[in-house]
């Protein structure tokens, strides 16, 4: 029994071995992009972890969060927002067609969670204190950075969970696929719970800036706007990374005959009913506050650039293209939503953080490439993950390593 068991455990060794050899051809567009990226980056983070953060970034005491945390984190949760929409409307609402893209949403808000709560440490003075948050030290337990500490942590566990089936079935462990599998639909509740609180946590971290951050942007719904904001931004992110995948994945897809197009509308459909509550929200704000004075200025007038064109504009373009079943209006409607979450949530962070002061923050080069490299070791792992485990629908069939005595 122990040779058997020995046995089994050095054949997934191999297996394991011999899935991480690269395949495929090395010379694509993305491979010369994102490799000379990746290796500056890495450069740069040597600097920042031996000189210290003045050496690589634009940061200071007035203005001590910066791309790193407006992009990195308060920008790519929010992306990260559609695992947890997904597997509500398939492991709660029961809506099987959408069955085929759970999988691959909840890798990429696990992988999303893994590298941009990962880019934390990069922007703390002393990394490892990153535990602080966590245990309330210095902290206090009814801290909101303490609570969404919590809930980042809960959730990518959960996560982890709720995507392991994967996992067991590319190592071809039975046994622990069907306990892993009667595990996920509490994981998926207990993710569901938590991304909801996390969501608008992240607001919640902005009300004690009031002093600092434009009227405009200013509001004690923060927590609100965030956690609905987050839905549309990831039904954005599936409906923008699904047209990417349709590209260079084609062979993973499996047969698309089978309704993709109408997982598209209907996500189109969801993104448009919540981006409409998000601007009904924003426009309540706007109202009860009473800033008209504020919007003939340039502060105001980017404003409006964002509400107006990069919400209500998308939001009337999805609703046309779902009603109207136009793939090509859904997916620029993606696009301009995407750019309008990243407006938003560098707005509140970063670009009218502390808008009166007379020397604003602007990011280094550094700080921009390194968020690249962040972004493309991501993709990196998510494309190593797809082309190996069942994912996409297509590699659902693939034969399991014979390699389980269970």
């Amino acid at each position: 029994m122990a040779e058997a068991s020995t046995g089994v455990s050095g054949g997934r060794l191999r297996f394991i071995l011999s899935e991480m050899k690269p395949r495929g051809r090395w010379l694509t567009p993305f491979n010369v992009i994102s490799i000379p990226v990746i290796i500056v980056g890495l450069v740069i983070l040597w600097f920042r972890f031996t000189q210290g953060l003045g050496s690589v970034t634009n940061l200071s005491q007035a203005f001590p969060w910066g791309f790193w945390i407006g992009f990195d984190v308060v920008t790519g949760v929010a992306f990260a927002g559609g695992a947890y929409v997904i597997t509500f409307v398939v492991y709660v609402m029961k809506e099987e067609k959408y069955r085929p893209i759970v999988r691959v949403t909840v890798l990429n808000g696990f992988l999303a969670y893994l590298f941009y709560a990962g880019a934390l440490v990069l922007d703390l003075g002393r990394p490892w204190h990153i535990v602080n948050p966590i245990i309330g030290n210095s902290f206090g337990y009814n801290s909101v950075l303490f609570l969404v500490a919590w809930h980042f942590l809960l959730y990518m566990i959960a996560e982890a969970i709720e995507f392991s089936p994967a996992v067991a079935e590319w190592l071809g462990a039975r046994k622990a696929r069907r306990l892993l599998h009667a595990m996920t639909l509490a994981a998926v509740i207990f993710g569901i719970t938590l991304s909801m609180l996390h969501q608008s946590g992240l607001g919640a971290l902005f009300l004690l800036a009031k002093a600092k951050i434009h009227p405009l942007w200013y509001t004690e719904f923060i927590p609100i706007l965030f956690f609905v904001s987050s839905i549309f931004a990831g039904l954005s992110m599936i409906i923008f990374e699904g047209t990417i995948s349709e590209k260079v994945l084609k062979e993973y897809l499996g047969d698309k005959a089978g309704g993709h197009d109408n997982l598209v509308f209907g996500l189109a459909k969801g993104a448009a009913i919540a981006m409409f509550v998000y601007y009904f929200f924003k426009l309540l704000v706007f109202l009860h506050e009473g800033h008209w004075s504020e919007l003939d200025t340039p502060w105001g007038w980017w404003f409006l650039v964002e509400v107006l064109g990069l919400v209500l504009l998308p939001c009337i373009l999805y609703a046309f293209g779902a009603r109207h079943r136009s793939l090509g209006i859904i997916k620029v409607a993606a696009v301009l939503t995407l750019i309008g979450i990243v407006v938003n949530r560098l707005n509140i962070s970063v670009i009218a953080f502390n808008w009166q002061a007379p020397v604003h923050y602007i990011p280094s080069w550094q700080e921009i490439v390194v968020t690249l490299m962040i972004i493309f070791l991501e993709i990196w792992v998510f494309r190593w993950v797809v082309t190996r485990m069942p994912v996409y629908p297509g590699t659902n069939n693939r034969p399991a390593p014979a390699i389980d005595s269970d």
